[in-house]
């Protein structure tokens, strides 16, 4: 049996596991948060290893240990510690994520500012995250080629049928789990790794003479081990350059909608940044230990050794260990591409079915379609990723450029919605198109007029406009948003509500409607109602069916009208009961399954649970009554 058969052998075994990860938990989906958010369940390990998996790629390890080899620990601001800083940010922004009652962040940016913004914010993520997914498919097909020497197109399609089978199949849930076990694979991977690098390094295998463990890390230049080796300047431009994009992506944040409660979101995203912190240190490791042993690499230097260094290590496994092991080393970078693969299908899929489909094509989708949606939403996704990786060449070029793009055209309105009640949506469209327009347009000179292995044409033009020009893209983007803002009338309460508790409080509706515990049809209700305590919060679910097909749009005009309190912040498709200043504890309605369903949730904090299922008794008995003028019956049923 050769290599490759053992690889495929292994790799069956590994998939099987995935997809019957994606089994198990399609059977627990009936609605869009549990595909999405994973019913809100989340643990900290699952968050936290989930987090680790999903920003760690086999293309950029690779990268990450080339730039090691050649540059030192100098080269940490380029991608690894971004990484880790910000997954910490995002770990002290919990407290503000946690309790919006969103799925995407386009749908969060329509609550804040409006309907105008969600379209374009959905598309602009989608890209970005296509190109994250470029990134993590090339990266495989490297090691494919290097290890088997089989082309391209056949280790792309193994990545996207391998991602799409349980993504599709079990959604955010899925994934967290799927990138538990993938994450514990590739972190065995890159210390295992460190270790033979190590040991070859000091065992005179390689024409050297032998030293020991303490010899190969003191003969280190001190310059290696130097963070600031580029140059203060450079680091601030690496951070502001790129810690914003990474920041904001959306996949930590439906992580963190995801979590069970504000605790599970805050230490798993902590827990996630020492994960990654871990195997970029067995990365150093492993460069040190290749320095040692192709010592002609580093004497080429940066960038000329690069075409060398970043197959380093996929050249030393080859031609120091058996197929077994050249085979188990591709698991662990398979497992390194598809954690972060899933993780940008999944989110760029949210996108596509819920803001663009469900929010623009048809509001009154049913679950059961909505579904349908995600799933193809996902696969769509993916191939635009697998094509995408024929036409882009650099593995990190992609990453940046994703980023890049993202911190210039969301940064601003997304943290300026969440923090400045000042913050309007003229300013926000203007921040978002001046800001993506301005990078696009930056990233197209910078790739059109840069020769062939020369510097970035527009880094020789002035240091500042480094990494395409980010910074000035950022900056205009700064400027449109604040400055517009400034100029444009002030947001309304209603969209200032989901975010600013005293504007809440001013706005809410108290209801002074009285509920009777000891009639029947309140029991009935008790009966029916589905309960259940995760963290911090309880989850109310009340799952009913209609006698006839109800008109959503209709019906939802209908309980407008003459129910104020009711109020649809991001379209038809939600409702949401506004007498509680925390949105997450309003009673929300949807439509259900089929087009007779609806459906009701809550939840609230664990201390308010009690008044909180005399609330969601009063939303049933409006929308029964809304229901019963339109001639449609929606009658609680007796209960087992």
């Amino acid at each position: 049996m050769d290599g490759y058969q053992t690889f495929l052998i292994l790799l069956t075994v590994y998939l099987s596991g995935l997809v019957a990860i994606g089994w198990h938990f399609s059977k627990r989906q009936r609605s869009v948060t549990d595909f999405w958010l994973a019913g809100r369940d989340v643990g900290t390990i699952g968050i936290g290893f989930s987090a680790a998996a999903s920003w760690l790629t086999a293309g950029a390890l690779l990268a990450v240990i080339g730039f090691y080899m050649l540059l030192g620990m100098g080269s940490i601001w380029g991608f690894v510690a971004p990484n880790i800083i910000a997954l910490l940010i995002i770990a002290l922004l919990v407290g503000r994520i946690k309790h919006l009652p969103a799925i995407t962040q386009p749908e969060l940016l329509e609550q804040r500012y409006s309907s105008a913004i969600r379209a374009p914010v959905a598309f602009i993520i989608t890209i970005v995250m296509i190109l994250f997914a470029v990134a993590d498919i090339k990266g495989f097909t490297f090691v494919m080629e290097v290890f088997y020497g089989i082309s391209p197109i056949y280790a792309a399609l193994i990545v996207a049928l391998a991602v799409s089978a349980y993504v599709t199949l079990g959604g955010l849930s899925a994934v967290v789990w799927t990138d538990v076990v993938q994450f514990v694979f590739l972190s065995i991977f890159a210390i295992v790794m460190a270790g033979l690098a190590v040991s070859v390094a000091t065992s005179g295998a390689v024409g050297m003479q032998d030293i020991s463990v303490s010899e190969l890390f003191s003969d280190v230049p001190g310059s290696w081990w130097n963070p600031l080796s580029i140059g203060i300047p450079m680091v601030l431009i690496f951070i502001f350059a790129i810690i914003p994009g990474w920041m904001t992506e959306q996949d930590p944040w439906q992580r963190v909608w995801a979590a069970k409660d504000a605790r599970s979101a805050r230490f798993g995203m902590v827990l996630g940044a020492l994960l990654v912190a871990i195997v970029f240190a067995a990365c150093a490791v492993i460069a040190i230990g290749l320095n040692a042993i192709y010592p002609e690499i580093a004497a080429a230097g940066f960038p000329m050794g690069m075409a060398q260094a970043e197959p380093a290590l996929l050249v030393f496994i080859v031609s120091n260990f058996s197929p077994v092991i050249v085979a188990l080393s591709a698991i662990g970078l398979a497992a390194a591409a598809m954690s972060c693969a899933d993780t940008f299908a999944t989110s760029g899929g949210s996108c596509l079915s819920r803001d663009i489909y469900q929010r623009y094509i048809k509001p009154d989708a049913t679950m059961k379609e909505m579904l349908v949606v995600n799933r193809i939403s996902v696969l769509i996704v993916i191939a635009g990723a697998t094509i995408g990786s024929f036409l882009i060449n650099g593995i990190l070029e992609a990453i940046h450029i994703a980023t890049f793009i993202a911190s210039a055209s969301y940064f601003f309105p997304l943290m300026g919605g969440l923090y400045w009640k000042r913050a309007t949506k003229e300013g926000a469209l203007a921040g978002l198109v001046v800001g993506a327009v301005a990078q696009i347009g930056l990233i197209a000179i910078d790739l059109v007029k840069t020769a062939p292995m020369a510097p970035p044409y527009l880094e020789t033009v002035h240091p500042i406009l480094m990494n395409h020009g980010v910074i000035v893209g950022m900056l205009l983007s700064a400027v449109a948003f604040f400055g517009v803002s400034f100029a444009t009338k002030p947001s309304s309460d209603v969209n200032l509500a989901p975010f600013f508790r005293d504007v809440a409080e001013r706005l809410i509706q108290k209801d002074e409607q009285e509920v009777d515990e000891s009639s029947p049809e309140y029991a009935r209700y008790l009966k029916n109602l589905d309960e259940k305590t995760t963290g911090e919060r309880a989850h109310l679910h009340l799952n009913l069916e209609a006698s006839a097909t109800v008109n959503w749009t209709k019906f939802v005009g209908n309980l407008r009208s003459l129910h104020p309190v009711w109020v649809t912040p991001t379209g038809v498709d939600s409702i949401y009961r506004l007498t509680r200043a925390d949105m997450l504890s309003c009673v929300s309605v949807t439509r259900g399954i089929t087009e007779n369903d609806v459906w009701f949730a809550s939840e609230p904090k664990v201390e308010s649970v009690d008044q909180q299922r005399k609330e969601l008794f009063l939303a049933y008995k409006e929308i029964a009554n809304i229901l019963g003028d339109m001639g449609i019956m929606m009658i609680l049923p007796d209960a087992n």
